[in-house]
C-alpha cells in the first residue's frame, strides 16, 4: 500500500511540473503591429482600409494617411481589405520584439463586366420614333446654312448688293473714255469749234457774205424736188 501511495504522489508531482511548464510556455506576449497600406500605380496611401484578424474576430481601419496599429500575437493571420483591390494576408512571425512594422502594397482588382445597354424606351420601335422626332442641337445652324447657300437667295442678295472695287474701276474707265470721245467730238463740229467761230467772224469782217459769185454755181445745181432721170433728161437737152 505504501508503494502505491508513493507512486500516486510521484504522478501527481509530475503532472504539476508538466502543467507549470505548459503554463509558462503558454504565456505569449502580444506584439503591437503597425504599418502602412498603399496601392495604385503611384503607391498612394489607402485611407479607411480594413485590417482584420479572422482568428480573433477583431480589426481596425487605417487613418486618412493609410496608417494602422493593432495588437497581434505571433502566428496570427492578418487580412487587409480595400474596395477595388484584392484581399491580402500576412502571417505575423514569431519574434521576441514588442513591436512589428510592415508596408503593405495592395494589388488592384480589375474585374471585367459584361456590356449592358440601357435604353429609356421599352421597345426598339418607340426608340426609333423618338429619335426621328427629336431635333438636333445644331438644327438651327443647319437651316441657316441651307438658306444662305440657296441659289435663288444668293441671286437676290447679289442684285441688292452694291458694286465692288472692280465694278467701280470699270465705271471710272468708261467715264474717262466717254469724256475723251465727247471732247474729240466737240472739236469736229464747226458750231462748237472756237476756231471755226473765229474764221466765221473774220469772213464777215472781210465782206465774204456780200459776194455773189456763188449764184452762177447755184443755178447749175439740180432742184431738190427733181429725180435723177429728170435731171439727166434736162442736162441732155441743154
Amino acid at each position: 500500500m505504501r508503494t502505491i501511495y508513493t507512486i500516486a504522489i510521484l504522478l501527481i508531482l509530475a503532472l504539476c511540473l508538466v502543467g507549470s511548464r505548459a503554463s509558462a510556455q503558454g504565456q505569449i506576449r502580444a506584439i503591437q503591429f503597425t504599418g502602412l497600406l498603399t496601392g495604385g500605380k503611384d503607391n498612394e496611401p489607402l485611407p479607411q482600409a480594413t485590417v482584420y484578424i479572422p482568428k480573433a474576430g477583431r480589426g481596425v481601419l487605417t487613418n486618412l494617411d493609410g496608417f494602422f496599429t493593432i495588437p497581434v500575437y505571433p502566428g496570427d493571420t492578418v487580412e487587409f481589405r480595400y474596395v477595388g483591390y484584392k484581399k491580402q494576408y500576412h502571417v505575423v512571425p514569431r519574434i521576441n520584439e514588442q513591436t512589428y512594422s510592415l508596408i503593405v502594397e495592395m494589388q488592384e482588382d480589375a474585374t471585367l463586366l459584361r456590356e449592358v445597354k440601357v435604353y429609356p424606351y421599352p421597345t426598339e420601335e418607340e426608340f426609333k420614333r423618338a429619335f426621328l422626332a427629336s431635333r438636333l442641337t445644331d438644327e438651327r445652324e443647319r437651316e441657316a446654312l441651307a438658306k444662305n447657300t440657296d441659289p435663288a437667295y444668293l441671286r437676290q442678295m447679289a442684285a441688292q448688293m452694291g458694286v465692288g472695287a472692280a465694278a467701280n474701276y470699270r465705271y471710272l474707265l468708261n467715264q474717262q473714255t466717254s469724256y475723251n470721245n465727247n471732247k474729240n467730238f466737240a472739236t469736229t463740229i464747226p458750231f462748237l469749234n472756237p476756231l471755226a467761230w473765229a474764221s466765221f467772224i473774220r469772213s464777215i469782217k472781210n465782206g465774204d457774205l456780200k459776194r455773189d459769185d456763188w449764184k452762177p454755181a447755184s443755178a447749175t445745181m439740180p432742184n431738190q424736188n427733181i429725180s435723177r432721170e429728170q435731171y439727166i433728161r434736162q442736162q441732155s437737152k441743154n
